[in-house]
C-alpha cells in the first residue's frame, strides 16, 4: 500500500472517529436538555398552581378576615418553594449540558498536525535513505 493511500485511509478514519465522538456528545447534551425541559415544565406547572392559590388566598382574605387565607398562603408559599428548587435544578442541568469536551474542531486540528508530523518524519526518512 502506498504512503498516500495509507495517509488518506488514516485521515478518513480520524475524521470519522471525531464525527462519531461529536455525535455521542450531542446525544448526551440532548438528553440533559430533555431532563432540564421536564424540570422547567414541572416548575411552571407548580408555579401556575402557586399563583392560583395566591388568588384564592386573596379571595378568602377578603371573604374572611383571618383563618382560611392563612392556610392558603402557607400552601402557596410551599408551592413556590418547590417551583424554585425545580428551576434551580433545571438551570444546573442546562449549564452542565452547555459544555462539550473535548472540542471536536480542536481534535481534528490535533489529528491533522499529528498526521503532518508523521508525513514529515516519513519524508525525512526517505530522503535520508
Amino acid at each position: 500500500m502506498s504512503f498516500v493511500a495509507s495517509l488518506t485511509q488514516q485521515m478518513s478514519a480520524l475524521v470519522r472517529g471525531e464525527i462519531d465522538l461529536f455525535k455521542a456528545q450531542l446525544a448526551e447534551k440532548g438528553q440533559k436538555f430533555g431532563i432540564a425541559a421536564g424540570l422547567l415544565a414541572g416548575a411552571a406547572f407548580l408555579g401556575f398552581f402557586g399563583f392560583a392559590t395566591i388568588i384564592a388566598c386573596i379571595v378568602l382574605a377578603i371573604a374572611e378576615v383571618l383563618a382560611p387565607w392563612l392556610a392558603a398562603l402557607i400552601v402557596a408559599l410551599a408551592l413556590f418553594l418547590i417551583a424554585g428548587v425545580l428551576a434551580l435544578v433545571a438551570k444546573k442541568q442546562i449549564d452542565a449540558a452547555g459544555e462539550i469536551n473535548p472540542n471536536p474542531v480542536e481534535g481534528i486540528k490535533q489529528d491533522i498536525s499529528i498526521v503532518k508530523e508523521g508525513f514529515r518524519n516519513e519524508h525525512a526518512e526517505r530522503i535520508a535513505d
